[in-house]
């Protein structure tokens, strides 16, 4: 397949006809030859500092920093930042937002404002209930618990003396869309490592998965996002990172036996209502292409070419038909390949049908510098707001996080189509 680049002529606009195409929903059909030139990098944003993406034209703020941000959070020096890509950072009403990396414990902040509202000692992985903006669903110990932040209460729906070391993925579980069902990686009596959906609204727990019948060692679990299925993580050694696709009750249906195809991702519900996973290919035939692979046949459509694509999140659970793509790498480098994804410190949003459409979120300024430094974009759940960690050019400097708002227009409008 044949791929236009159309990334260098947006970055040489003047201004005004940027704005004017946005307006107009209209991408150039021609691009300049050359390298797409490198802006200088502005100046690091003070903190709740507002200022404006000057390419994408989003406004954006940052909201963390090292040492004392009130209301009792206290961030470390080396990073204080979201959790993870396809892990939800608001809640369902977009009212609170938590940090979990170097809060030592979490965080909440107002979300809307960003501005410090309480900290919570918690030992147990939490995430948001989807539905229910007061409630956090955490696991850990023996137990699976809804929490309130707010009010600092707990009510205890699961626990089992046949069941220890009772964990949400981990690192990577998320609750389904209705926020009723869960997969839980646990030790058992006997010994064996499993995995178990568990529905919190009847109380009913599923049968067990046997992890050690699998190759390798297990990363993580989790469910789809209609509770269909549970899709599990596996590494062999560092090139062989195999994914199983099983049935709520346990039966394997699906095994893609490829070493991470696709990885780094998100699962979501595709126009037809299937449930996919959409991530980074580490394989042939679609290599570094971000690709979604249907969990109930295995079937592969590749969204973006070959690029420097990190994570990719589907956290905008009401946005039907879009993904969120951090892209790693260099403009330089990027621009020397005319047929790979045009994007380089950037975060994309993907149309999910396999259009090419993209828009652009922002520049995150990011220099490598170890796992804390990626930018891990993570959508709100309506995609107003996409939350993002940057070192802003300082390898080895502090992580701070960043929110972009997109405008209502943006989102309805293709900045460029990355065409096949």
């Amino acid at each position: 397949m044949k791929y236009h680049r159309r990334f260098a002529l947006f970055r040489m606009l003047p201004l005004t006809v940027l704005c004017a195409a946005q307006v107009a929903g209209i991408a150039p059909l021609h691009a300049l030859p050359g390298p797409p030139p490198v802006a200088p990098e502005p100046p690091l944003p003070g903190y709740l500092q507002s200022t404006t993406d000057t390419w994408s034209l989003a406004r954006f703020t940052r909201i963390t920093r090292p040492g004392a941000l009130g209301s009792g959070i206290v961030c470390g020096s080396d990073y204080c930042t979201h959790r993870y890509s396809s892990s939800q950072a608001w809640n369902a009403d977009q009212t609170l937002l938590v940090i979990a990396n170097g809060c030592n414990g979490l965080c909440f902040l107002d979300g809307q404002t960003y501005r410090p509202l309480f900290y919570r000692e918690r030992q147990t992985a939490c995430e948001w209930s989807p539905v229910d903006p007061r409630r956090m669903i955490c696991v850990g110990g023996r137990t699976i618990s809804l929490w309130m932040p707010r009010s600092n209460v707990e009510k205890g729906l699961f626990s089992s003396p046949q069941y220890d070391k009772l964990e949400f993925g981990p690192g990577k579980g998320n609750p389904s869309r209705d926020g009723n069902r869960i997969v839980v990686r646990a030790r058992r009596a006997d010994g064996a490592l499993v995995a178990f959906a568990y529905d919190l609204a009847s109380g009913r727990k599923f049968p067990d998965i046997n992890l050690g019948a699998l190759p390798g060692k297990n990363s993580s679990c989790s469910i789809s996002p209609l509770g269909t299925y549970i899709i599990c993580f596996q590494s062999v050694d560092e090139s062989n990172e195999p994914i199983f696709v099983f049935s709520v009750d346990g039966d394997l249906r699906q095994a893609w036996l490829e070493n991470q195809r696709p990885g780094h991702g998100d699962m979501t519900v595709d126009a037809d209502g299937s449930e996919v996973y959409v991530g980074i290919s580490k394989s042939d035939p679609d290599i570094y292409q971000v690709i979604k692979r249907r969990l109930s046949d295995g079937e592969v459509t590749s969204l973006m070419p070959y690029g420097e694509g990190q994570h990719v999140s589907a956290r905008a659970i009401d946005e039907p038909g879009w993904v969120y793509v951090t892209y790693a790498g260099g403009h330089s480098e990027v621009a020397q390949h005319p047929h790979w994804a045009p994007f380089a410190r950037e975060i994309i949003a993907v149309a999910l049908d396999g259009s090419g459409r993209t828009r652009r979120i922002a520049e995150t300024y990011r220099v490598p510098s170890g796992y804390w430094s990626e930018s891990h974009a993570s959508p709100s759940p309506d995609g107003s707001q996409v939350i993002w960690s940057s070192n802003w050019g300082q390898r080895g400097g502090p992580v701070y996080d960043f929110v972009s708002r997109p405008s209502a227009l943006d989102r309805g409008k293709a900045f460029w189509r990355v065409s096949k």
